[in-house]
Parts: structure tokens; C-alpha cells; sequence
């Protein structure tokens, strides 16, 4: 611990990680976990690594330590800590052509006769002449996630996803689901994979390339859930009450 101290008090003397590093070593984490905490492990990295960086200082066996010591910390923060409202994005469904979009903010909500909530929101880079009434139930979820060419592996046969589908008369993200996938070998920088996806609007089915598929989060396909919402207190009046849960675990809270 000694020798890591004291190099550490020189680091900002020292060269950083490459893009191609970056990309290598998180690739190395999913594999081996805790495991790349491991001296040895550091050491056969920052070897690995002298071969790509002509010109370029060394990286130290210590950096790459504290690398994967920054990387398992902040993992096991997050999935220790609570969720909340702050740390997630959302993405809704505009009734206009049936396509997500990201959500910018949400600027209000309103309680329908049937009991059914909604929720006005603004999507990214539109302006308030855009703005729409959504369903929180139907058209409100956590936002996709776009895929690196390495993750090709996280899309299975029978996933819903959020697909590019670009046609004559519009370019829109729609949900879709995977048919048929089409493995091929690739380095992790490119994916050359094919999958066949079925879109769950108009049932057309298309051979789309991974840069084209966003995955769903982990448990968050809330459109499925007839659960999802729930008032926190039956009993409250509507005009004063500021928050509204979802699946218990997660509150919305809209601020005026």
C-alpha cells in the first residue's frame, strides 16, 4: 500500500487511459469483477497496455488499480442506494405518430374521471408548442439505452426493444421485438451482428444493425406492469398532493 501511495501523489503527472483503454477495461470488469482488484491482474493490464502507446507515457499498474477501484465503488453505490427521481430518465410516447422521445422535464399532471393519471410533459429538443398530455401508465418509462458494439450479447430473441426505424415519410424510435438474431464475429469496436426485429406498431419486420437498438432497463417495462401506480395516500386531496409512487420504489415529484 506504500508503493501505491506514493506514486498516486504524482498522478496528474502521469498519461491517461485511451478511449480504446477505457473500452478494453470495462469489458475486462464485466468478466472478472472484484477479481481485477487483484495486483497481478492490474499489472498484466497495464502491460498489456505499452503495445498501444507509442509515443505515450507508460501506464502504471496503480492506475489501473484505481481504475477498477473507482469502477466496483461506484457500482456497489448504486446498487446500495435508493432510487430516485433525480438519477433516472425518461422517455414518452407521443400520441401523434406512436414514437418515444426523451423527456426533458415534466411540467404537470392531471387525474382523468376514470382515475387514470397523466402527465404533461416537453421532450428533448422540442419546444412548448410540442408539449403533450401522455399516460403514465401506457407512455411513461425509464429510457432505452443505447448499446455499445461489445454489449451484442445483452439483445435475445423474444426482447423488446426500441428500434430506429427510418422510412421514406419519417425517422422515429419505436418498440419492436427480436425475432431472429444473425451472430457474427467482431472485435469489440464493431458489430456486425444482425437482428431481426418485428415492430409492434404495423408488424412489419426489418434486419436492423445493433446501432439501431436501444435495450430496455432491467425490470423497468412498465407498460406491463398493471400495478405500476399507486397514490401515496388514497385520501389525499388531489390539488395539494405534490408526489405519486411507482412500483413502491420509485416517486415522481412535480414541483410548481
Amino acid at each position: 500500500m506504500e508503493e501505491m501511495s506514493s506514486s498516486s501523489e504524482n498522478w496528474d503527472s502521469l498519461s491517461e487511459f485511451t478511449l480504446k483503454e477505457i473500452v478494453e477495461m470495462e469489458n475486462l470488469y464485466k468478466e472478472v469483477g472484484e477479481q481485477s482488484l487483484d495486483k497481478e491482474f492490474c499489472q498484466d493490464v497495464a502491460m498489456s497496455c505499452k503495445s498501444s502507446r507509442a509515443g505515450k507515457p507508460s501506464i502504471t499498474w496503480e492506475q489501473v488499480h484505481k481504475w477498477f477501484q473507482n469502477k466496483h465503488e461506484g457500482l456497489q453505490a448504486k446498487s446500495k442506494g435508493p432510487t430516485d427521481i433525480s438519477e433516472l430518465a425518461f422517455e414518452a410516447k407521443s400520441l401523434k405518430d406512436n414514437a418515444w422521445y426523451d423527456v426533458a422535464s415534466f411540467l404537470s399532471y392531471r387525474v382523468l374521471c376514470s382515475g387514470e393519471l397523466e402527465v404533461r410533459v416537453r421532450f428533448s429538443g422540442f419546444g412548448k408548442e410540442e408539449d403533450e398530455w401522455v399516460n403514465v401508465r401506457n407512455a411513461v418509462r425509464e429510457r432505452s439505452i443505447p448499446l455499445e458494439p461489445s454489449e451484442c450479447h445483452k439483445v435475445n430473441v423474444g426482447d423488446l426493444v426500441l428500434c430506429f426505424q427510418d422510412r421514406e415519410n419519417h425517422a422515429i424510435y419505436c418498440d419492436a421485438h427480436v425475432i431472429e438474431i444473425q451472430r457474427k464475429f467482431h472485435d469489440i469496436g464493431d458489430c456486425r451482428c444482425i437482428f431481426v426485429v418485428r415492430y409492434d406498431e404495423d408488424y412489419t419486420v426489418e434486419k436492423v444493425h445493433l446501432g439501431r437498438i436501444c435495450s430496455r432497463p432491467a425490470g423497468c417495462d412498465w407498460s406491463a406492469n398493471t400495478d405500476i401506480l399507486a397514490f401515496t395516500d388514497a385520501n389525499t386531496d388531489i390539488d395539494a398532493q405534490q408526489e405519486m409512487c411507482v412500483d413502491e420504489k420509485l416517486k415522481l415529484s412535480f414541483l410548481y
